[in-house]
């Protein structure tokens, strides 16, 4: 397994909301964005890009790895939603198997491109927010990655995941601090990074009854720079003001990755 950083930043329970399950407390001007127009238009063209950075890449897929890793033993059934060329996922090892790999995304080009997928469907979710072909109890893991922002029904996509995942499955939302601006709801461009954990959060109270909701911050604390030798050190020792540099250069490039936020909740 290897080294992941996830930080738990809290816990959720029905104390932290104003209601209970059910009590869908969001208008549509929450749901609201700058591009109206149809979600099929602005997706039509691939794009083979990653929408993150390498770090925080590879501290999703680490901490996927780990989540993964503490599943039941067998094969492991993951729906990708919002899916596109790559999932991220974890390669198959000695501990962790996949059975199916499903993903359901917006354009075939990309999905088609994905290897990990064993199957793919085209859907909008935001205008067939229901998952009707697949089975309840039918998954392990749900994730989508940096995506939920984009979801104007996600009560209705949180309670068809909580419907397809089996007892004791795991549903995986990942965000960063990027996004399609003009595709984006209202509520998240106005959100702050723990704004925007809570109405994630908040997706999944008001949706079913999960057993635990929880938010992780995926990237270790900032490194510290280490302190500059004096002039007259590298004056005398040259090697050591490269030293200096190449270091402080390498800790200014970690530090300044994307970040990665994970809210995950517990059927």
């Amino acid at each position: 397994i290897p080294f992941a950083v996830a930080n738990s930043i809290c816990s959720f329970d029905e104390t932290d909301f104003a209601g209970g399950v059910g009590n869908w407390p969001y208008t549509d001007a929450d749901f609201s964005r700058i591009d109206k127009s149809d979600d099929t238009r602005f997706y039509d063209s691939p794009r083979f890009v990653t929408h993150i950075d390498d770090n925080a890449i590879s501290a999703l897929t680490d901490y996927y790895e780990l989540e993964m890793s503490n599943k039941k033993k067998g094969e492991i059934d993951v729906l990708d939603l919002c899916s596109s060329w790559v999932s991220h996922l974890p390669e198959q090892n000695d501990i962790i198997t996949y059975g199916k790999v499903v993903g359901v995304g917006m354009n075939e080009e990309e999905l088609a491109k994905n290897k990990q997928l064993t199957e793919y469907y085209v859907q909008d979710l935001n205008k067939e927010p229901t998952l009707s072909r697949f089975e309840d109890d039918s998954f392990d893991v749900v994730c989508n990655v940096v995506s939920v922002d984009y979801l104007t029904n996600p009560l209705e996509v949180f309670q068809e995941m909580h419907r397809v995942l089996r007892p004791g499955g795991i549903a995986l939302m990942s965000f960063s601090n990027r996004c399609f601006a003009t595709k984006a709801i209202a509520m998240w461009l106005q959100a702050d990074d723990i704004g925007r954990l809570t109405i994630v959060a908040s997706y999944f109270h008001y949706s079913a009854k999960w057993s635990s909701i929880e938010a992780f911050n995926l990237k270790d604390a900032p490194l510290k720079t280490p302190d500059r030798p004096s002039f007259g050190e590298m004056f005398s020792n040259p090697a050591a003001g490269f030293a200096w540099a190449s270091t402080a250069s390498a800790v200014a490039k970690s530090n300044q990755g994307d970040p990665m936020f994970v809210v995950k909740g517990v059927k």
